[in-house]
């Protein structure tokens, strides 16, 4: 099957008789679709929506078989070459399942395999394209591995005091946003320590403010943006309240979207 959408793909990047918009696309247009796509299948996956799950990851795939094809037109590499590759890779990565049931440990693999590339830090490979709090730790991690850490999340903890006064002492707004994305990568180093995945928190926080404020906006029944902000409050005491404590709303308001 996979050798199907591979053909279609050819078909699409058809110099002469393919789809216009397909054969303009380049590495960097079609990246951004990449990103979205994967973010996609999370979200399936976060709603186990195994239907959406099967069409989200059809569009990862595609956007797999894109790139590759791309390669292939340069002369780089093919879909064969990119399956073969992460074959190896699994192979080599588990030889405690593949080998004779002896691995040095995913720190000694991993070192082995920057041993062949130009940039051997421990840092190297964290993709620049990650959302800001996923490679923030995704950074903290790999540095960890090597022994630069906090023994536990008092250091990062402390750190968070300290970026906050030093937020509020910058002298201008260059150093502020500075200091804030110190604030920010500390942050997340503390919900590291305690076993907090930061993206996903975050994403929940976003999630739950959405779902409050539509509330909020039910219960003013159409007038939410005329009131002040003492009373937009007390609309998001209500619509917490409720959500926390489910119970029917009062006659004279609408009842908060389920």
């Amino acid at each position: 099957m996979l050798d199907r959408l591979v053909l279609i793909m050819e078909r699409l990047r058809d110099p002469e008789n393919g789809c216009p918009w397909d054969r303009e696309q380049t590495f960097a247009s079609i990246a951004p679709y990449t990103i979205e796509e994967a973010y996609e299948v999370a979200d399936a996956c976060a709603r186990d929506d195994m239907a959406a799950l099967k069409d989200e990851l059809g569009d990862l795939l595609l956007q797999v078989v894109y790139h590759s094809r791309m390669a292939e037109e340069r002369g780089a590499f093919a879909i064969g070459d990119v399956v073969t590759a992460i074959c190896d890779k699994m192979i080599r990565r588990h030889p405690h399942v593949f080998g004779d049931g002896r691995s040095p440990g995913w720190e000694a693999l991993k070192a082995e395999e920057r041993r062949g590339h130009a940039d051997a830090s421990a840092l190297a490979g964290v993709a620049l394209g990650l959302p800001a709090l996923l490679r923030a730790e995704k950074l903290q991690k790999r540095a960890a591995r090597v022994g630069f850490d906090w023994p536990d999340a008092d250091g990062p903890r402390a750190k968070i005091i300290e970026e906050l006064a030093e937020v509020e002492d910058a002298p201008d707004a260059e150093a502020r946003a500075e200091e804030i994305g110190d604030l920010l990568f500390a942050v997340v180093n503390w919900a590291r320590h305690h076993h907090v995945d930061a993206e996903a928190a975050l994403r929940s926080a976003n999630a739950k403010f959405e779902r409050r404020f539509r509330s909020m906006e039910a219960l003013a029944d159409g007038g939410f943006a005329t009131l002040d902000l003492a009373a937009q409050d007390r609309l998001w005491d209500r619509a917490k309240a409720a959500e926390k404590s489910p119970v029917s709303a009062p006659d004279s308001a609408p009842s908060p979207p389920r």
